[in-house]
């Protein structure tokens, strides 16, 4: 008998972790559908259609994101976390220039889905402030970071303000009315890190 209440236990416990990987792994696959979908057709795009191409009924994706509100919030916040850690794991895995710019390049994608989502948010959830103002700290905590161990090795000028770089990806996003602006925003990126580099400075001395 006792045997038997283990062998229960341990299956039931098992099939708990399946279903709470499986319910993970139905969240992460959502918000990434989900972003591409609002970035592709704005925030009014179908949630049953971002459903549908997840692979999961409507039902799910209620469950885990009840309104749009909820599901546009949530897209929002993964951007941002992304960007947190892709900082850490570029710092970790590239030279400091490169983890510079693959960083910027990923700003590039934050930026597309925060024109469609921004917006929306202002209107639909209760105090967005208190989103807009936490993504602002992370992001800033991130590029600041990379920029300072640039400047540390010596190939990023001392004089380099990382608020520029930001300034500068987002002025071509809001100025732009081209839907391929985001190909500009990418050629920008590697214009900036050439400008930002201290040979360039010397070479002008």
């Amino acid at each position: 008998m006792q045997v038997f209440f283990r062998m229960a236990t341990k299956r039931t416990r098992s099939n708990g972790r399946k279903r709470r990987t499986d319910a993970l792994r139905n969240r992460e696959r959502i918000l990434e559908v989900a972003k591409q979908a609002f970035t592709r057709s704005g925030a009014n795009a179908s949630l049953d259609e971002i459903a549908k191409e997840t692979g999961v009924g409507p039902g799910t994706l209620y469950r885990h994101f009840p309104t749009r509100e909820a599901l546009l919030e949530a897209v929002f916040r993964t951007e941002v976390e992304k960007l947190a850690a892709a900082e850490r794991k570029f710092a970790e895995t590239l030279p400091p220039v490169e983890a510079l710019r693959a960083w910027m390049l990923l700003f590039v994608e934050y930026i597309a889905a925060k024109q469609i989502i921004a917006p929306v948010l202002n209107a639909l959830i209760g105090d967005p402030k208190k989103v807009f103002e936490s993504a602002h700290a992370q992001i800033w905590g991130a590029i600041r970071a990379l920029v300072k161990r640039a400047i540390k090795s010596g190939d990023i000028r001392k004089d380099l303000d990382p608020i520029d770089l930001l300034r500068a990806l987002i002025g071509v996003a809001n100025m732009s009315t081209s839907p391929d602006w985001q190909q500009s925003a990418r050629r920008l990126v590697d214009i900036l890190i050439t400008g930002s580099r201290t040979q360039i400075v010397r070479s002008l001395v």
